[in-house]
């Protein structure tokens, strides 16, 4: 088993920290200079809209937008650098490139902003990689972020006027792939004798006290005795 798997480390604060101050800092600037950064996201199939591909993510349209991606943000990097902490940086930087990517060559004529491209790709990827691995706690994992995120699966299809599903479905399916082609150092799950492949149950000793029909017996043990032998030292006085 891997002693280094499922570890807190500083990563688990400083990544998620570093996130949602990147987005709360730009939006703050935009506010204190009366400034629209729009046109630096992603804008479908034009040459200039590749910048988008980087500066998307931390642009947002209002208060509204930015609070409804800071907690999932949070929560979910914090996820990745806790349970796939030597796959994190790759999935985050890779996934989120190839999903702004994603959403330049599939998406409508119009400027796509926020970070929820890259919330879709975090969940997406957590969800998986977590039933792909078969191991308990990443697939208990899998299980959570369906039972806190699950509704967002419907944002992946135009449902609503004003958002950006193409990025959504962009972030989703980049985060499937990224699951597929991602390795992942995943700790052996511990095994009991009985469930080893060359068990043999003649040889368990728990088992020699029963007999064929399930019928404790009991056994004889032989009680050894140690013998204790008192030695004295006589020794003369002087008074002697």
């Amino acid at each position: 088993m891997n002693s280094d798997s499922f570890k807190f480390s500083n990563a688990v604060v400083i990544a998620p920290l570093l996130a949602i101050l990147s987005i709360w800092i730009v939006f703050w600037v935009e506010v204190q200079l009366s400034i629209n950064l729009n046109e630096y996201g992603v804008y479908p199939r034009r040459l200039s809209g590749l910048q988008g591909v980087f500066f998307s993510p931390f642009i947002h349209g209002s208060i509204e937008h930015l609070y409804n991606n800071t907690i999932p943000l949070a929560v979910l990097t914090a996820f990745l650098f806790y349970f796939y902490r030597g796959a994190a940086l790759r999935v985050l930087l890779l996934g989120t490139l190839a999903s702004g990517l994603l959403t330049w060559a599939i998406a409508r004529p119009s400027y796509h902003i926020g970070a929820s491209g890259v919330i879709y790709l975090l969940a997406s990827f957590i969800f998986f990689k977590g039933i792909l691995a078969k191991h308990y706690r990443l697939v208990a994992l899998s299980l959570i972020v369906v039972f806190i995120y699950g509704s967002m699966i419907w944002y992946i299809f135009p449902v609503k006027d004003g958002i950006s599903w193409e990025g959504h479905l962009a972030g989703f399916a980049t985060g499937l792939i990224m699951s597929l082609v991602t390795k992942v150092k995943v700790p052996e799950v511990r095994k009991y004798d009985w469930e080893h492949d060359d068990y043999n149950e003649a040889d368990d000793p728990f088992l020699q006290h029963f007999d064929e029909d399930g019928n404790f017996i009991e056994t004889s043990t032989e009680e050894i005795e140690e013998k204790i032998e008192i030695k004295y030292h006589y020794k003369k006085s002087e008074e002697d």
